[in-house]
């Protein structure tokens, strides 16, 4: 063909490319737990998820015996699948209640005497450390220390150091999928001076480079204007800043809202998640929102019900948003949380996986619909959530569910 131009190589743009892979590796598509709960590190043991699965077990055979009241609580996307999905929830709750784990030493937990905080911390080493044995530590797993801001970074470190030498020593090693929340971090320097300490407990503890990983609470405005302005904050920390989760209660009452405002569905919240969802996309840091403060008013039926149907509406709308993971505080949840995102995947996932072989094959998918390559990465990445979440196989390069696709889970064999 006829050119203008002698060459065609962008002078400095190899730069700009090394630079754009460091801030935005733009990893994606692996498993992500749909929750993370939280257990009080007093109230935690090496039976604890055990028993949250047949807490909430229990609650779904009294109060849920089939799959008829489905739509009513949570919502009219389980209404084509009610039995599918109540059958999901009882086998998820039998085999894997608990997809992620984090023993809380902070807000759940509170200020105890040093000798109390210690022998807590051994105590959760050793129940860890039991439970990887046993084949029931959750796939993620962790804790939760104390916040730097509160002045008493040496507690939170102690802790820490604690904990993860007592698993280490009885475990013959870290087992897989820990992570470690750090709260309230209202400096920015926080997570620098956080990461360097992680560095030296691998170190000490003689973990592979970028083994000790955590997750950053945004709980305040100051955080969120931090993240804004910071465009190498992730790069800078080393690769150990794994995921951001928006505390909901701390980060309302930090903007003044009053008590009966203080829900995840805000207006103030939802401006607060879209910040972290622009400051961070690209980045491969996982997302998740906040939790639901309540439990049962009673063990009546209607009770129960009442907490399930508002707990569907939280998740419902951090789905709908596009933050995939939430936190758990409650055996109640257990139920309300996989009901409504296996309503939610169900209820598109076949539409979905139709659009993305029309795409492959060249041809409109059903009902005229031309779709974008835009769109169809987005199909192709809710199929994948679909088949984390729900445990069916996602094949390479496809949807993965080609010819209905069967159950197939990635914990122990089990199937969801």
């Amino acid at each position: 063909m006829r050119l203008t131009l002698g060459g065609h190589d962008v002078p400095g743009v190899d730069a700009a490319l090394a630079e754009q892979a460091r801030r935005y590796p733009a990893t994606g598509g692996a498993w992500q737990p749909v929750h993370t709960v939280y257990v009080p590190a007093d109230r935690f043991g090496a039976e604890t998820v055990q028993a949250w699965g047949e807490e909430a077990l229990s609650l779904l055979e009294r109060h849920l015996p089939g799959g008829a009241a489905l739509p009513a609580l949570f919502g009219p996307a389980a209404a084509q699948t009610a039995d599918d999905v109540r059958g999901r929830v009882a086998r998820k709750l039998a085999r894997e209640p608990v997809e992620d784990l984090r023993i809380d030493f902070e807000d759940g937990y509170g200020t105890r005497p040093a000798a109390e905080e210690d022998e807590h911390a051994v105590r959760a080493g050793e129940a860890v450390a039991a439970m990887h044995a046993a084949g029931t530590l959750p796939r993620r797993w962790g804790l939760r220390v104390k916040s730097f801001a509160d002045g008493d970074p040496a507690r939170s470190l102690r802790t820490l150091d604690g904990f993860l030498t007592e698993v280490a020593a009885r475990a013959g090693g870290l087992p897989p999928g820990f992570t470690v929340t750090f709260p309230k971090v209202l400096m920015e320097t926080y997570l620098g001076r956080f990461a360097g300490c992680l560095a030296s407990l691998e170190e000490g503890l003689e973990l592979a480079s970028g083994t000790l990983r955590f997750e950053m609470q945004v709980e305040a405005p100051q955080t969120v204007l931090f993240l804004a302005r910071s465009p190498d904050l992730v790069p800078s920390l080393g690769g150990r800043l794994a995921a951001a989760h928006f505390g909901v209660f701390d980060y309302t009452a930090a903007c003044g809202l009053p008590p009966a405002e203080q829900r995840l569905d805000h207006p103030v919240c939802d401006h607060a998640r879209e910040v972290m969802r622009v400051a961070l996309a690209g980045t491969g840091v996982e997302l998740s929102d906040g939790s639901l403060a309540a439990s049962p008013a009673s063990g009546s039926t209607r009770d129960v019900h009442a907490l399930w149907r508002a707990h569907a509406g939280m998740v419902r709308h951090s789905l709908r948003h596009g933050f995939y993971q939430g936190w758990d505080m409650h055996p109640s949840h257990l139920v309300s949380r996989y009901a409504t995102v296996y309503a939610f995947h169900l209820a598109t996932r076949d539409a979905y996986a139709e659009r993305v072989r029309a795409w492959e094959e060249r041809r409109d998918a059903g009902g005229g619909v031309m779709d974008e390559p835009a769109t169809v990465k987005t199909l192709a990445a809710a199929l994948r959530r679909a088949g984390h979440a729900l445990g069916a196989p996602v094949a390479e390069g496809g949807s993965g569910f080609g010819g209905g696709g069967g159950e197939g889970g990635e914990h122990g064999g089990a199937a969801y």
